[in-house]
């Protein structure tokens, strides 16, 4: 699990920041990783194994926000970390999970069933993205939506609009 971690975090590396930047840190953070599971193993602690599977839960949804993609459909890491941020939180609540479902389904389980979802995000993305041929990070996205209604009348008419810093070409 930690090579995984610590791998995606160079892949997500390579696709927001520089491909050499992402390349040269993977091991580097394949070291921390391997050296956080011996520091657990012999020291009984987990604090650095932690710091390695929490750091990436933190800083790619940030950089996610901030850093504009290479390529389309980045919001798909977001997805991911959510469903991971999840897994954690459904792992530490394991027992009151198991006590709540009547001892039908533990945290535990929930946990895998969330991080199993990790990969499925990520390959969505892989198989719809293409480049980003105009670079624009998530937060100078905004999107506004409204509904027309009139009286009584269920949704007449619904407009999405998508304002951003960056000249959108709509096409006919």
């Amino acid at each position: 699990m930690t090579i995984a971690f610590t791998s995606i975090m160079a892949i997500f590396i390579i696709e927001r920041i520089d491909e050499q930047k992402g390349t040269v840190s993977i091991l580097p953070l394949l070291l921390a990783g391997v050296i956080s599971m011996l520091y657990w193993r012999f020291f009984d602690d987990l604090h650095p194994y932690a710091l390695v599977q929490f750091v990436p839960c933190i800083v790619i949804p940030i950089m996610a926000i901030l850093l504009p993609p290479m390529y389309t459909h980045s919001t798909f890491w977001l997805w991911a970390a959510g469903f991971y941020l999840l897994a954690k939180v459904e792992e530490a609540a394991d027992k009151p999970i198991y006590k709540c479902t009547h001892h039908i389904v533990s945290g535990h389980t929930l946990k895998h069933l969330c991080a199993a979802m990790v990969p499925v995000f990520l390959t969505l993305m892989l198989a719809k993205r293409t480049t980003e041929t105009e670079r624009q990070s998530l937060l100078e996205t905004r999107k506004i939506s409204w509904t027309k209604v009139r009286g009584n009348e269920v949704k007449v008419k619904s407009y999405t609009c998508t304002y951003s810093n960056v000249p959108v070409e709509e096409s006919p």
